[in-house]
């Protein structure tokens, strides 16, 4: 016995300088990730900074390690905080008693995250894994890249603080009405089997007597599962996001949304799912946009379609869930961004 008491705490310092370790690499490899992706892509092949191609390539060679990183380390840290926490205490933090509750604190917790749409997905992925409601996750998912702080910085600086007061109530409500609509339908059914099965696997993690050494090898365990099986799904989306990011010209969206036509939201809007950027990396084209005469809900309307609906994030999302609850996700969530955008075309 004495000598158990005595093997746990050297076992416990092992995995502890293996976990430390790791993470001091993860931090390396992130922050190494751009400067490589640009020497690779400028200075190895030789391309021409601001060629189409160019642009694209140096998007694929940045977000793919560092979206697949994002899952690895995400998942990780969910699965081992999970670890202290059964299912059931796991709905009750972010289900609520009431509906809604649950939704309004994810939607905040994904405000202060600083998360593209396909940066969010291993966060949404640990919440659906660890059993957390489908329609509270579905708000983390939709705010976490809609409102974000340099996106309201920006708007504050070019449109005033009522205008990125009106952005924030107006990403909130999107995300929390949302998310409270799919979880009302009941769609968990929709959620790809191997999710519910690892979170059944995963369901006795929480006990007290767990060392940490079981805690990690564990997590361990879960985050090479569930990498494994959507790792394709993200490169193939950042693939696409990339293509879109170097060849399609700001000029031409301009040209086509700038009109304050009737049809003009719900137009915004349908072009702004293929695209992907963050809520930064969209406002110069808002900016072009309203340089062309566009009205302010409609360049918003497409603001929040290029962040919250991005096909990027479609495509890695259907790795965990089937074709009719992601068409629901779309269909609920472009109907909220297009009501938004009539709203402020009507009272600004």
């Amino acid at each position: 016995m004495a000598q158990s008491l005595t093997t746990q705490p050297q076992s416990n310092q092992r995995v502890w300088w293996i976990v430390s370790t790791a993470a001091l690499f993860w931090l390396l490899a992130y922050n190494l990730i751009q400067p490589l992706a640009e020497w690779l892509t400028y200075g190895l092949f030789g391309l021409e900074h601001g060629s189409h191609l160019g642009e694209s390539l140096a998007f694929f060679l940045y977000d793919v390690p560092k979206i697949l990183l994002l899952l690895s380390g995400m998942i990780f840290l969910i699965t081992t905080v999970r670890s202290f926490f059964s299912a059931e205490r796991a709905r009750a933090l972010l289900g609520g008693r009431r509906e809604g509750v649950g939704n309004l604190l994810a939607a905040g917790l994904g405000t202060i995250t600083p998360f593209c749409s396909c940066s969010a997905v291993p966060l949404f992925i640990g919440f659906v894994e660890s059993g957390i409601p489908l329609g509270v996750t579905f708000s983390f998912l939709i705010a976490a890249p809609m409102v974000n702080e340099v996106a309201l910085v920006m708007l504050m600086g070019m449109f005033g603080w009522q205008v990125a007061l009106l952005y924030l109530v107006a990403g909130l409500s999107v995300a929390v009405v949302a998310g409270m609509v799919i979880g009302r339908l009941k769609m968990e059914q929709h959620v790809e089997d191997f999710v519910w099965q690892i979170k059944g696997g995963g369901g006795s993690i929480a006990e007290a007597h767990l060392t940490w050494d079981d805690r990690f090898t564990q997590a361990w365990a879960s985050t090479r599962e569930i990498v494994g099986k959507v790792w394709l799904y993200v490169v193939l989306g950042i693939a696409v996001g990339a293509g879109i990011h170097g060849y399609v010209p700001q000029d031409a969206l301009a040209g086509v949304m700038g009109s304050d036509a009737w049809w003009s939201v719900p137009v915004a809007v349908v072009l702004g799912i293929p695209l992907y950027s963050n809520a930064a990396g969209v406002i110069p084209v808002v900016q072009a946009l309203m340089a062309k005469g566009a009205a302010l809900g409609t360049v918003l309307a497409f603001m929040m379609a290029v962040v919250a609906l991005s096909l990027p994030e479609l495509i890695i999302l259907r790795r965990v869930l089937k074709p009719r609850l992601i068409a629901t996700f779309v269909g609920v969530v472009g109907l909220g961004i297009i009501g938004i955008g009539y709203l402020f075309n009507l009272v600004m």
